[in-house]
């Protein structure tokens, strides 16, 4: 939205600007880094867990109001292998599967 000249003459005035800029680049690229990361080298289930402590972190609450479709569509696989993962994770007191939530206990 800022034109190229403004940001260049702005990247040599203001060291807070140039700073802003580069840390938000540097956020954006570990954003990044981390997605292909889990996308190539990291299990369902390893991305499930990941993903549902994201969102703990991110709502603060233990208890997610989630569809078992919601997680599916969100890291690109089907439901049933959400369902099953989900259960295993249940099994081992990670999580509790009620109807349209999920609380998370590790």
């Amino acid at each position: 939205m800022i034109p190229n000249e403004q940001v260049n003459d702005w990247m040599g005035k203001y060291p807070s600007w140039r700073n802003f800029i580069i840390s938000s680049y540097a956020s954006r690229m570990n954003e990044m880094l981390q997605a292909v990361d889990n996308l190539a080298f990291s299990n369902m289930e390893e991305r499930i867990l990941n993903y549902l402590k994201a969102k703990v972190n991110l709502t603060n609450d233990r208890i997610l109001t989630l569809t078992h479709q919601d997680i599916a569509s969100d890291l690109n696989t089907s439901r049933v292998v959400v369902s099953r993962i989900l259960k295993k994770l249940e099994n081992e007191d990670k999580i509790v599967l009620l109807r349209n939530e999920i609380r998370v206990l590790i």
